[in-house]
């Protein structure tokens, strides 16, 4: 696919993700996330944005980029963690562990349970929350949830260590409870557990509106130092309380699916979740009909995607319902050698992480539309403007020729086709030319065309006396316009083989300047210009360094197996050397015929004798054809 800078620009959203830079061989190469996409993505492209000698050299390699939208910077900002860490990007700085974002870890393991601060998830019987992107709000949160909560910080393993040693400070501060004493009992401090757990879950309002309510009463009655603690705790609880579910304390694989749908396009997005993390997505386009309903689209996606993709993760998390999931779990249970589920979430983080998933699809088709119009007038837009100029009613295949010779080698032909303003390679063909000697293009052309349009009437009346008359074969389809490499001349080579063949299609001739650049169309003896800026300007050109490419890459890979050669290759005592030499000498055969025995004897690497047998080679055959 195309990528276009500018327009992909325009595109960005004014919302909080990550953006990643690819290269042109589609490698990653740098990671970033952002509070806004458009305006951190469109700096990178600033003349007077610098960022020093890394990022310059990074954005200089910056083939094509692509963004996953998240709901907030806090996402942004763990996204970004998951994918540097999984696909360590060259430009990015990476880090030496994993002590990024801290969680908060509640040890459901212990019969009186702590609260802690961690900075890694394990498999244990505890309970994290994060991360998060303070650590400093995550120490402020634990704090007042021990001082609200009267929850133990110590070490002690507990029931065995009760009462072995003396209450510590926190104790007589009354910031603990003392259960190492036996003062609460595990039911009572167990309600205190589920109380701080209800916090960590999102049930902030009671406590905000607590600590609200200290700091104003602290405020008005002059206390300030205490009103800005409560104002820090505020602040902290504010930052635990933004919530992200771009990582996930149950570190299980899942693949999230989202899809969006527009007539009869639609996108469907995977987001890849391996270990708890979303480590990268992938979207998918799908021709659809109308009427398809999203269940039906996925239903069709499960059975195609998973067929093919060679890991399977145990939850499958869906935007909507499916008629066959009983069936599309046993299968898929099958093909992974454990159970799978397919499932919808319909509440808290997960479904939350399903709406995003669909939200990004939904952007890649708006854009994808976007990309679809303008391809649109690049190709059938351009081929409509041309019919136009020409006043044809339609043009929907057009096929261009071109012929490829040096000076004394044998000259070849070529036909391109596009379809719809589109390259149609299958039925691109090669022509050795049989009857034409020399650099003459006009014949040569004239051989081409002729062999081209009686090949397909052929093909024609053999398909047709078979009763398959609308089956085609490689040259049974005729062209709606036919393009020549040139004028006036060239034009008039091919209405004279139309008109012998009694055909009737239009022929028009791509004119070039005297820098041999396209300029209009020759067409009905008259050259219409053409506005260069134009989509059919474009597509002539295309059109035109199509077929001129093709007949040079046939021209040549013909002379690198030895099979088109030079005429002087026949003259006995003529090799390479020497055929180069006059080559070099001489601007045409057609010099070097008219040269006599002493002057072809003065060319270098040229003996007398080696002489006598080009000179005789061309003069014997001048006379058979007088013949």
């Amino acid at each position: 696919m195309i990528f276009h800078l500018e327009e992909e620009l325009k595109k960005l959203p004014d919302l909080p993700g990550v953006y990643i830079m690819h290269d042109k061989k589609d490698a990653i190469i740098y990671i970033g996330k952002a509070v806004s996409l458009t305006k951190r993505v469109h700096q990178y492209f600033q003349a007077s944005h610098n960022e020093g000698l890394k990022k310059a050299q990074m954005v200089k390699q910056i083939a094509r980029f692509e963004y996953i939208v998240t709901d907030s910077e806090l996402e942004a900002l763990v996204l970004e963690c998951n994918l540097i860490k999984e696909h360590r990007p060259k430009y990015n700085t990476m880090l030496r562990d994993d002590k990024t974002y801290p969680y908060i870890k509640v040890t459901l393991g212990e019969e009186f349970p702590r609260v802690l601060f961690a900075r890694h998830m394990k498999k244990d019987k505890s309970r994290y929350f994060g991360p998060y992107t303070s650590g400093s709000a995550v120490k402020d949160t634990i704090d007042l949830l021990n001082k609200l909560y009267g929850l133990r910080t110590c070490s002690r393993v507990l029931p065995r260590d009760m009462g072995k040693e003396r209450p510590c400070l926190n104790y007589h501060i009354k910031q603990c409870l003392a259960p190492c004493q036996g003062y609460i009992s595990k039911e009572e401090y167990a309600k205190r557990i589920e109380s701080a757990v209800r916090f960590l879950n999102g049930e902030f309002e009671a406590i905000m509106q607590e600590l609200e309510e200290k700091m104003t009463a602290a405020s008005q009655a002059l206390e300030f130092e205490k009103a800005m603690e409560y104002r820090d705790l505020l602040n902290s609880v504010k930052q635990i309380a933004q919530k992200q579910k771009i990582t996930d304390a149950n570190d299980e694989d899942r693949d999230v699916i989202g899809v969006a749908k527009d007539g009869g396009d639609a996108v469907v997005q995977v987001f890849f979740i391996r270990g708890g993390k979303l480590i990268g997505r992938e979207h998918f386009y799908l021709r659809i009909a109308a009427e398809d309903t999203r269940a039906q689209i996925l239903t069709v996606f499960l059975k195609q995607y998973y067929a093919g993709t060679p890991y399977i993760p145990r939850r499958i998390m869906l935007p909507c319902a499916i008629e066959e999931k009983d069936v599309i779990e046993e299968w898929l249970g099958g093909r992974r050698g454990a159970r799978a589920y397919v499932q919808v979430p319909r509440k808290g983080m997960k479904e939350k992480l399903v709406e995003l998933a669909s939200k990004n699809a939904k952007m890649v088709l708006d854009q994808d539309k976007e990309r679809l119009k303008r391809e649109e007038g690049r190709t059938i837009g351009a081929m409509k403007e041309i019919a136009g100029l020409l006043g044809l009613s339609q043009v929907v295949r057009v096929e261009a020729f071109d012929i490829s010779n040096i000076s004394g080698f044998q000259s070849v032909g070529s036909m391109v086709v596009y379809e719809k303003g589109k390259p149609c390679r299958s039925d691109y063909r090669k022509f050795r030319l049989k009857s034409v000697s020399g650099p003459d293009d006009y014949a040569s052309m004239y051989e081409v065309l002729t062999r081209r349009f009686e090949h397909g009437k052929a093909e024609q009346r053999e398909l047709l006396e078979k009763g398959m008359e609308n089956t085609y074969g490689s040259f049974t389809k005729f062209p709606d316009l036919i393009m020549m490499d040139g004028g006036k001349g060239q034009v008039n080579i091919a209405l004279r083989v139309i008109e012998e063949l009694h055909l009737d299609i239009p022929v028009c001739g791509m004119v070039k300047d005297d820098n041999h650049r396209t300029r209009g169309l020759y067409y009905n003896d008259a050259e219409i210009p053409i506005e260069k800026d134009s989509e059919g300007f474009k597509l002539i050109t295309r059109i035109q360094d199509e077929a001129h490419r093709f007949a040079i890459e046939y021209h040549r890979s013909l002379r690198s197996k030895g099979q088109v050669h030079s005429v002087l290759d026949e003259i006995p005592g003529i090799g390479p050397s020497r055929r180069k030499a006059l080559m070099i000498r001489y601007p045409s055969l057609d010099a070097i015929r008219a040269a006599d025995v002493e002057e072809l004897a003065q060319t270098p690497s040229m003996n007398l004798q080696a002489a006598k047998a080009v000179y005789q080679y061309f003069h014997s055959v001048d006379e058979e054809k007088e013949v």
